[in-house]
């Protein structure tokens, strides 16, 4: 999902696709410079009928007001179409930004991906954790 037009400072990767949902890393600074990138990513995976996102902000270093608007707008956009918008791995600053404006009552935080993953109805959920090229999922009998 990285493109050569993004921003040097925001990464947005692709980590599981489900048939209305999917999960992606945002990395580096949401301001903004790279709002525009931002939303236009987003936008494309809603687009292609995604209407379940789980966002890991683990890595997202910095998120000021432009950002914040960014995800609300986002979240507004899933929540016209039936669907969330799910933060993971929310941390200290962000966390800080939410409270202080409000928004953690509009944009769902959970600890991990995994932990926002079991808020969905187990339909929507894509595969996780993602199964690597070649590897083998083992299931048990149990």
């Amino acid at each position: 999902m990285q493109t050569s037009s993004e921003p040097p400072h925001l990464t947005i990767t692709e980590l599981a696709w489900g048939e209305d949902s999917a999960v992606l890393r945002v990395s580096g600074e949401l301001d903004q410079s790279g709002e525009d990138f931002f939303l236009r990513t987003l936008g494309s995976v809603i687009e292609a009928g995604r209407q379940h996102v789980v966002l890991d902000v683990t890595a997202l270093v910095f998120c000021d007001s432009r950002g914040l608007n960014c995800l609300l707008a986002i979240s507004w956009l899933l929540q016209r179409r039936q669907g969330v918008l799910l933060l993971a791995g929310v941390g200290r600053r962000l966390a800080l930004l939410l409270a202080g404006t409000g928004s953690a009552e509009v944009l769902p935080v959970h600890s991990s991906v995994g932990r926002a993953l079991e808020t969905l109805p187990p339909r929507h959920r894509p595969p996780w954790p993602p199964l690597r090229p070649g590897e083998e999922h083992q299931l048990d009998a149990g």
